[in-house]
């Protein structure tokens, strides 16, 4: 018996600058500020070209690009742990972003 899969792979999915802005509406769990929240569902949910557009409405919306998750990391120290978060922490150091 096989299992069948819950979610189906989206290929060519479109991010206009109205999809993308949605990321910026949503509240925090308890214990983790919102700034970072936003940041964090943003990289782990979009491409790199996206994330670039997402940091700059982030930014005109004055939120914090170094603020902290829980561990008292920014998103960018987190992201350098990443074997493939370069391009990302690229999008971040020039917002403005330090580890």
């Amino acid at each position: 018996m096989s299992l069948k899969k819950d979610k189906q792979k989206v290929l060519g999915e479109v991010f206009d600058d109205e999809r993308i802005s949605g990321f910026l509406i949503g509240e925090a769990p308890d214990g983790m500020e919102r700034d970072f929240y936003l940041l964090e569902r943003a990289y782990r949910g979009m491409k790199v070209e996206n994330f670039a557009t997402f940091v700059r409405l982030f930014q005109e919306q004055n939120l914090d690009v170094n603020s902290t998750g829980p561990d008292g990391k920014t998103l960018l120290a987190r992201i350098e742990e990443h074997r493939q978060g370069g391009d990302y922490a690229d999008v971040l150091k020039a917002a403005g972003a330090h580890a």
